[in-house]
């Protein structure tokens, strides 16, 4: 058992519905039954709904399996997909996606209004509705007014998540800091009280609140990812710069990072990002911004996102240089194909763009994976894929590092030279020790580095 409830917090207790249990609601309603309140998951796809009601997880997450299993073995966690059941909650959380439009940087909402409009039909007087999904601003007012068309005296909240794939149950237990955006008259202090009472035991630990409006909260989640994204492109721009310089990016990294003003985290150079927020989020706070006429303000994120994807054709020329001019022919083995660890999301995966790159260059590429090997497989059926290690490193001329998975960057480069046919290989996550390398006979290429 992961986490019990806290007695002295019994009062606190709650039956909430999640609605829409992909990624962020299938973490948010084993996490809600992990705190102790009685939770009702609801989505339209029948298959995820059978895989979560026998608590398993429909994709990887660690710690999930555990909570899922626990949530649903007391009888606290329940999922369907009628959409009546959320009669019996107070509490309604919106947790449903907003990918990226075709063809359009803007977030497509249909989703999300097809969630309030199975929702409005059972809405009782003082239920709260909260909003978790990550939307451009200006989404809760209108949806705060479909709500009040129907049901005048329920209250709308906006909550926005700050999950981390590979941590997203620590971030939703013990979460660093909670935004509610509410309304301005007393209908908010009612809004307040039910979000503390959700999270009490954070409160109990001293997590920061921002009780802000509807546009701010809005604004917060994709102000922190475009801050983010900003971060890991300067430092990859300064890969180029050490690259044309001669100059080292980790150890540019490691001297900036001291400031206090500046920090460390999100500085490690090499191929960007990916998955299915930073990307999408950052585009869609573009469209937003144009459409509200502040698009020269955030001129810049366009150039975050073309940034970010030149890492990408920036490995395909390393791998191409590193195979003597041509890969056409070559087997290159590719460790990663999530776009983080701990993960199994290949969504905007740069490993997977990276693979595709190669092979339509010509190159036998060969994909392995610690979780995503399944999804790869489903996903981009002409790459070849495996879930052992040695069979993808056999005899391949090149080696190419894409996820920093920690038994990647364990393994003993002394061990797997016996195993490739050319010891050579590219760090596309600067994760590796260049030294320990290219002492056991490799030659060793990172991403900025000397």
């Amino acid at each position: 058992m992961i986490n019990l409830p806290d007695p002295e917090l019994a009062e606190s207790y709650l039956t909430v519905s999640v609605i829409g249990c992909g990624y962020l609601g299938a973490v948010h309603a084993a996490s809600m039954a992990a705190l102790g309140h009685t939770v009702i998951g609801l989505d339209v796809d029948q298959p995820k709904i059978d895989r979560l009601a026998q608590g398993r997880p429909p994709f990887y997450e660690p710690q999930l399996a555990e909570l899922l299993s626990d949530g649903v073995g007391v009888g606290r966690l329940r999922f369907g997909t009628d959409p009546a059941e959320v009669r019996q909650a107070r509490i309604h959380f919106l947790c449903v996606g907003t990918p990226q439009q075709q063809g359009s940087y803007a977030a497509d909402l249909r989703h999300l209004d097809a969630a309030v409009d199975g929702l409005l039909p059972y809405l009782k007087p003082g239920d709260l509705v909260v909003g978790k999904s990550t939307v451009p601003v200006g989404t809760a007012a209108r949806l705060r007014d479909r709500i009040h068309a129907v049901e005048p005296a329920a209250v709308l909240a906006w909550n926005p998540e700050f999950l981390r794939e590979g941590h997203a149950v620590k971030d939703t237990l013990a979460p660093d800091r909670l935004v509610y955006g509410v309304p301005d008259d007393a209908t908010g202090d009612v809004a307040v009280e039910l979000l503390n009472r959700v999270y009490a035991k954070a409160l109990a630990n001293s997590t920061p609140v921002v009780i802000t409006d509807y546009p701010t909260a809005e604004l917060t989640k994709v102000a922190a990812n475009a801050f983010l994204a900003t971060k890991i492109s300067f430092i990859n721009a300064m890969a180029d710069l050490c690259e044309a310089a001669g100059g080292d990016v980790v150890q540019l990294a490691d001297a900036i990072g001291h400031d206090r003003r500046i920090g460390r985290r999100f500085l490690g150079a090499g191929l960007g990002f990916g998955g299915g927020c930073l990307p999408k989020d950052i585009r869609a706070f573009v469209a937003r911004a144009d459409e509200l006429g502040a698009g020269s303000s955030v001129t810049f994120l366009r150039e975050v996102d073309a940034i970010n994807l030149r890492r990408r054709s920036l490995m395909t020329e390393l791998a191409v240089e590193a195979s003597g001019g041509s890969v056409a022919g070559r087997r290159i083995a590719i460790l990663g194909a999530a776009f983080k660890p701990e993960s199994d999301d290949i969504r905007d995966s740069p490993a997977l763009d990276v693979a595709e790159q190669l092979t339509t260059l010509g190159a036998r590429v060969v994909i392995t994976d610690p979780q995503a090997v399944d999804n790869v497989a489903r996903s981009h059926p002409r790459l070849s894929v495996t879930t052992s290690l040695d069979d993808a490193v056999d005899c391949a001329d090149l080696v190419l590092l894409l996820t920093e998975w920690r038994q990647y960057v364990q393994l003993d480069p002394t061990v797997l030279r016996e195993l490739v046919d050319r010891p050579v290989i590219l760090d596309g996550r600067n994760a590796l020790d260049p030294d320990r390398w290219r002492a056991a006979g490799w030659t060793y290429r990172g991403m900025g580095r000397r």
